[in-house]
């Protein structure tokens, strides 16, 4: 089987992955879940996943050998016509590829505006948590910001009379963050076939490394930050939940807050059911791919991003834009090498991506960090029980 071949057949067996979980999560929120049927399934997909998996690694391992035993004099240079921003970017880039200049410096080749523009426009279309935190673009590799907590902000004077003299105001109480941009890099092998491809499909293929790579490397970072609330109640049933909602933030944040969990705290949530037997997380009819829990809108992360904690699924809940800020350096930057990380024995370039940004946390009482194992239902009623108190 050829390169192409191997391509269309991981793309094919990708999208059958995807359509099993879209089965697997409407399985789950069937009043008729049948857990036998919920084991084929899952069943079904964990085999297609290891396949897709499997054909990824044997189209790798084609690509690399047609690099292997490809001719000098098969490479060709991109059109004379390509003047734009775009293609001029590409030239450079396969000039830096294969001959390892970079220019002044050293210091790599800058992706332009536009090019990181559509990388971004990648990045909130992946599974990302950047979009529920506050992002800011910045110019420096340091700084600091100076913050007033929601629950430090104090009310103004009231004044009895117009003739009063305005006092001057109490110090809030600010916090200073600093913040220092860290480079955060990976390494992508680049055969020659791709240096001779088309202007769009290199940097369709650029985009999309650099996108996933940027998504899961900023990922990791929130979540660090995200376990770092001053509050961490712990879920048994749903009025835990209702009181993770009610007695845990200030109730200027429950407009704005949001749930965020794993796939497993997933799994166990889209079980429980309220009273009249119905299940509490219900999808957006405006919205057919959100999820709410008791309203609010729920974020799904796969356990391996966002394992559990001491056996127990995490469960956030808060206005995560109030409480941890991403300062963006927006500094992207590539650089190669055939020399080092394998790319000499192997006859490859390795080309090595570089993103700058920091993540810290700016108001740790703007969301909670609840876990739980199991959830248990709430206990039906009738009309006669309705309102009545134990008695003790």
């Amino acid at each position: 089987m050829g390169i192409n071949e191997l391509n269309n057949a991981w793309i094919s067996k990708g999208q059958e992955v995807s359509d099993l979980n879209a089965k697997l999560n409407a399985a789950v929120l069937d009043d008729n879940f049948s857990k036998d049927k919920f084991a084929e399934l899952k069943g079904q997909r964990d085999n297609l996943a290891a396949q897709r998996d499997a054909i990824k690694d044997q189209l790798d391992e084609a690509r690399a050998l047609e690099v292997k035993n490809m001719d000098k004099k098969d490479k060709k240079p991109l059109n004379k016509k390509e003047l734009d921003i775009k293609d001029q970017f590409v030239k450079d880039f396969k000039n830096m590829v294969t001959s390892g200049k970079t220019g002044a410096g050293n210091g790599g080749l800058t992706i332009p505006d536009d090019i990181q523009y559509a990388i971004h426009k990648l990045v909130r279309q992946f599974a990302t948590l950047q979009n529920l935190v506050n992002v800011e673009s910045v110019t420096t590799m340091t700084g600091s910001r100076t913050y007033e907590k929601l629950s430090d902000i104090t009310p103004m004077s009231d004044l009895d009379d117009e003739t009063s003299t305005i006092p001057d105001m109490d110090d809030p109480e600010l916090t200073l963050i600093k913040y220092a941009i860290h480079r955060y890099a990976a390494i992508q092998t680049v055969t020659n076939s791709l240096l001779k491809d088309t202007v769009e499909n290199i940097l369709a293929w650029l985009s999309e490394w650099v996108a996933k790579k940027v998504t899961v490397t900023r990922n990791a970072k929130i979540i660090e930050a995200m376990g770092k609330p001053a509050k961490k109640p712990s879920i048994a049933n749903f009025d835990d939940i209702k009181d993770l909602e009610n007695n845990t933030l200030d109730p200027a944040l429950m407009p704005s807050a949001s749930f965020v969990t794993n796939q497993s705290g997933y799994n166990v949530l889209s079980k429980v059911k309220d009273a009249q037997g119905r299940y509490m997380l219900q999808r957006d009819v405006t919205q057919p791919d959100v999820y709410r829990l008791d309203g609010k809108t729920i974020t799904v992360i796969a356990d391996k991003w966002l394992p559990d904690i001491s056996g127990a699924h995490p469960l956030y809940y808060g206005d995560l834009k109030q409480g941890i800020t991403l300062y963006d350096r927006e500094h992207m930057s590539l650089l190669s090498t055939n020399i080092g990380a394998g790319a000499f024995e192997h006859d490859l370039y390795k080309v090595r991506v570089i993103d700058r940004f920091d993540v810290e946390v700016i108001d740790d009482g703007a969301w909670a960090t609840a876990s739980f194992k199991t959830v248990a239902n709430q206990q039906a009623t009738t009309p006669e029980d309705s309102g009545k108190t134990s008695d003790k």
